[in-house]
C-alpha cells in the first residue's frame, strides 16, 4: 500500500497542541484563547489543533453543556465559543505568528437535531428496520451517517471546504477516523487539498488508512505504556510495539502522547497513568520518530481531570512550570534535522535492557542521544558501546558538554533522562 497524497512539508519535525476551547479560559471563547498564543508561540508550539468548533446538540445532550462530539450543523461556529468572524480573527492571528491550524472533523454521526435531520434527509443516517436513528458504540447523544448515500458524501466533503474556503484552515484532525469508509476520506482529500493542500491526522490505528492520512494515532503504545507501568507489561513489550509501527508504509507518521481530551477526562491525567514517570514518557514521545502531542494545560502540570460536558476551566499561572521543559524538547525538534523526517534512527543495546531504552536520531553531523531510566531503581549503571557514539555532546537542558567516545556509560536515577545533542 502507498500513501496517494503528499505530505506537507511543514509537517516535518513539527508538533501538535491540543486546544481545549471551552476550558482553556474562564470565558471559553476563541478570543480568550487568542491571548495564549505568543506564549505558546515562545514554547514552541507550531501546529494548533482546536477541538470540534461546532454548535452541540440539544437532544439527548449529555451533561449542561453537551460533548463537542454530537454536532448540530457542520457549517456553523459553536456560539459558546464566539462567532466565525471571532474564528477568522484568531485563524489570522495564528497565522501571523506562524502557526498552522487544523480542526477537529466528526464525519462518523451528528447530534439528534442536526440540521441534516430536520431537513428531512433521514436517508443520510443508518437506520434499523423499524425507521429509527441507530448508533453502534453505545454513544446516547450521537446518530451513525449513512455513507452508502453519496448526496450525504457529497453534502460532508463540501462543508468541509466550507471550511477551508471560509477561515483558511490548514487541516483536520478526523474523529474516529476508521469508522467512516476509506474510500470516502480519499475523494475527501483529493476535493479538499485542490482548495488548499492541508494536513490530516487520523483518530485510528488502521495501517491502509495511512492511504490518505499522513498521521495517526498511536494508541496501542500508549495502552502498553500504561499496563507496563502497572508491571501488567515488559519494557521489551512497549518497544515491539513501537518495531510494529516501524513497519507502517513508507511516509507514515504515528501521533504520540501522554495525555488528550478523551484520556484526561475519562482514564485520568498522565500523573495518574504515569506518575513519577510522566515527564520521562513526555521527553521519548518528543524525540522519537513520529509526532508529539501536548494537550492544553500539560505545560502546566495539570493534575485534575477535566469534565467533559460541563465547564471547568483551567487555572493558568503566569509561568507555567513545565513551559521550559516543553519549550527545550519543541525547540530541539524544530532546530535538529536528527528529530526530522531523514532522520535515522539507532537503537542502543544496554546491560539492562529491561529498565532502559537509549537510543540516537542521526542525520548528516546531527545527533541527539536520548537514554531513558524507565524505572524506580536509583544510581541504575548504564553502559553501552555503538560506533555512533563518539562525539561533542550538550545536555539539551542545561548546556553542559559532554564528550562520548565508543564506550560510554552513565548512572541514572528512578524515572531519569538523558537528552544531549551533538548541536
Amino acid at each position: 500500500m502507498n500513501k496517494l497524497f503528499d505530505a506537507v512539508a511543514w509537517g516535518d519535525g513539527a508538533n501538535i497542541y491540543e486546544v481545549n476551547i471551552r476550558q482553556y479560559t474562564k470565558e471559553g471563547t476563541f478570543s480568550a484563547f487568542a491571548e495564549h498564543l505568543p506564549r505558546l508561540k515562545d514554547m514552541g508550539v507550531e501546529i494548533l489543533w482546536l477541538m470540534p468548533i461546532t454548535p452541540i446538540g440539544v437532544e439527548k445532550r449529555l451533561g449542561s453543556l453537551g460533548s463537542y462530539y454530537a454536532c448540530k450543523s457542520y457549517v456553523q461556529v459553536n456560539p459558546e465559543f464566539g462567532s466565525l468572524d471571532d474564528l477568522k480573527a484568531l485563524v489570522k492571528q495564528a497565522h501571523d505568528l506562524g502557526f498552522k491550524l487544523i480542526i477537529d472533523w466528526v464525519a462518523n454521526h451528528t447530534g439528534y437535531d442536526h440540521e441534516w435531520v430536520e431537513g428531512g434527509h433521514t436517508d443520510w443516517y443508518v437506520l434499523d428496520e423499524a425507521g429509527n436513528f441507530t448508533e453502534k458504540y453505545g454513544w446516547n447523544d450521537v446518530i451513525d451517517l449513512n455513507y452508502n448515500n453519496n448526496h450525504m458524501r457529497e453534502a460532508m466533503i463540501n462543508a468541509m471546504q466550507f471550511w477551508i474556503n471560509e477561515c483558511d484552515i490548514d487541516g483536520f484532525r478526523c474523529d474516529m477516523a476508521h469508522l467512516v469508509p476509506l474510500d470516502f476520506w480519499v475523494e475527501a482529500r483529493k476535493r479538499c487539498d485542490k482548495v488548499k493542500h492541508l494536513f490530516w491526522l487520523a483518530e485510528c490505528e488502521v495501517p491502509a488508512y495511512h492511504e490518505v492520512f499522513d498521521v495517526s494515532y498511536a494508541w496501542q503504545f500508549m495502552h502498553v505504556t500504561e499496563k507496563f507501568m502497572q508491571q501488567h507489561a515488559l519494557l521489551n513489550d512497549v518497544i515491539h510495539v513501537l518495531e510494529q509501527y516501524a513497519h507502517y508504509p513508507a511516509g507514515a507518521k504515528k501521533l504520540f502522547f501522554t495525555s488528550n481530551h478523551d484520556e484526561n477526562s475519562w482514564n485520568g491525567t498522565e500523573y495518574e497513568k504515569y506518575r513519577e514517570a510522566a515527564k520521562a514518557f513526555a521527553v521519548f514521545t518528543c524525540t522519537w520518530p513520529g509526532m508529539p502531542l501536548v494537550y492544553s494545560g500539560q505545560e502546566m502540570a495539570n493534575k485534575k481531570r477535566l469534565k467533559f460536558f460541563e465547564k471547568d476551566a483551567l487555572e493558568w499561572t503566569p509561568t507555567p512550570l513545565l513551559h521550559d521543559f516543553y519549550k527545550t524538547l519543541l525547540h530541539l525538534r524544530r532546530n535538529n534535522s536528527a528529530l526530522q523526517n531523514e532522520s535515522r534512527l539507532v537503537k542502543l543495546p544496554t546491560n539492562v535492557n529491561e529498565q532502559v531504552l537509549a537510543y540516537l536520531q542521526v542525520h548528516d553531523n546531527q545527533k541527539v542521544l536520548i537514554i531513558i531510566n524507565f524505572s524506580g531503581s536509583g544510581r541504575l549503571k548504564v553502559e553501552m558501546q555503538h560506533t555512533d557514539l563518539p562525539g561533542k555532546y550538550y545536555n539539551a537542558f542545561t548546556g553542559i558538554a559532554h564528550q562520548l567516545e565508543f564506550d560510554a556509560s552513565f548512572e541514572l536515577q528512578p524515572w531519569e533522562f538523558i537528552v544531549w545533542t551533538t548541536s
